[in-house]
């Protein structure tokens, strides 16, 4: 990314977004790059090519699969030497970066001719968010959305004789079960991790607090006092004996450990959840899924929040076959395209009223996950949390929790972070 800021005063207007990488060839067609990071979604995403090119003879599109450092790299190398891919995924973490440096095609206009209100017809305010820039254009196509439920081992909550999760649980059910499961089985309780979207950003939400003022999304709240409790109860959780420290999660993430029978219950996304069935066999039917338990005393609010993320497909400013990309593109945002990725299992499409179709290849399976959570919970989630200053202070606010997590004042790290946020507003 330095690299690229480097580039940006000399040469960015001029050559940055030149894209060599979608040519024609030998036999006519114009061939086109999609690049992901998810080999799990690799052959929803060639369903969705299949079918627009199947439609467009002359179009060839091949998918491209890397993992997810390597893809940033590349991305980031390919911007450098102008052969950005034709077509590649874009992450919230980074679309404000590549889009308001001018890399990544502005898209607000691209179903003008088919309807110039299509996204806000089709799309919820999340998703069109998390494609937008900070100069409030599209640069993405919504793909997708998610949001994080609660994951439990049924047969570890029988043996202890504690009834399953449900829509009424809160943080004290969740800590009762725990101990309760501990105590009966041997095994974790809740296992609570050093993690943002899968972690305490839901337990800040459901108390009340914020981790970005959601008024002006400039200002950080870690010293607000709904936030700080928050966190402090989530990092505390680690001090009773159900629950592993962040040393033993430096060697075993909590999915892993919950599909090795090590404990009861994890926060986990959605898009996790069919390849855990699908990769883990032995394990269906032994699990399912619950809402995330709500704050029993919130500041402010009902006490319920799940974070929402989702990912948008872009392309480069000034690719060589940009037209016929947005046409791409177009196919992809369509009903059509949504429903052949939901039905495909790739993601819940982001496409309003097509959530359901990504129940298509649960129901293949000899158990039926309730799948329903996820949808439901889409009334109660909070858009991941960015700006265009926070991929500056991020790393530095991680390791400061890293820290809390090992023990220091807790008020004095919150501190620390507040400071570290509004350091980059004043110089922004």
């Amino acid at each position: 990314m330095k690299k690229i800021a480097r580039l940006m005063a000399a040469a960015l207007a001029a050559a940055l977004l030149l894209s060599t990488a979608g040519c024609g060839s030998a036999d006519g067609k114009t061939h086109l790059t999609f690049q992901i990071w998810d080999v799990f979604q690799r052959d929803g995403m060639q369903a969705v090519c299949d079918a627009y090119t199947a439609q467009h003879p002359d179009v060839v599109i091949e998918v491209q699969v890397t993992s997810w450092n390597e893809y940033w790299t590349k991305l980031e190398a390919a911007g450098e030497s102008n052969t950005m891919p034709d077509i590649f995924w874009m992450h919230t973490d980074q679309i404000l970066y590549y889009a308001d440096f001018g890399i990544l095609a502005d898209l607000t206009d691209v179903y003008d001719e088919v309807d110039p209100d299509f996204f806000t017809k089709h799309y919820s305010d999340i998703s069109i968010g998390n494609a937008s820039g900070t100069d409030g254009r599209i640069y993405g196509i919504p793909k997708d959305k998610d949001n994080v439920v609660l994951v439990y081992n049924k047969e570890m909550f029988d043996a202890a004789g504690v009834a399953y999760p449900d829509e009424t649980w809160t943080w004290d059910d969740l800590t009762d079960a725990s101990a309760k499961v501990y105590a009966a089985t041997g095994k974790y309780g809740y296992m609570a991790y050093n993690d943002e979207q899968l972690g305490y950003w839901n337990f800040v939400y459901q108390k009340g607090g914020y981790i970005l003022d959601p008024e002006t999304n400039i200002h950080a709240g870690y010293t607000q006092p709904a936030t700080m409790e928050a966190i402090k109860y989530y990092v505390d959780l680690q001090k009773n004996d159900w629950c592993p420290n962040q040393a033993y999660f430096a060697e075993t993430s909590p999915g892993t450990a919950f599909l090795a029978g090590q404990g009861s219950m994890y926060f986990e996304g959605s898009w996790n959840l069919l390849p855990n069935m699908l990769n883990y066999p032995d394990m269906v039917g032994k699990w399912d899924i619950a809402p995330l338990p709500a704050c029993p005393d919130p500041d402010s609010g009902d006490g319920r929040a799940t974070i929402s993320n989702g990912l948008c497909y872009a392309t480069a400013a000034r690719g060589k076959n940009l037209e016929i990309v947005k046409d791409v593109l177009r196919f992809f945002g369509s009903e059509e395209g949504q429903r052949i990725q939901g039905e495909s299992g790739a993601a819940i499409p982001a496409y309003l009223g097509l959530e359901d179709s990504w129940t298509t290849q649960f129901q293949k399976l000899d158990y039926l996950l309730d799948v329903q959570v996820c949808y439901d919970q889409f009334d109660h989630v909070v858009q991941y949390i960015n700006n265009a200053s926070r991929r500056k202070w991020k790393p530095t606010v991680a390791d400061e929790m890293v820290r809390v997590y090992n023990g220091s004042n807790i008020e004095e790290s919150l501190a620390r972070m507040q400071a570290i946020a509004d350091s980059y507003v004043t110089t922004d």
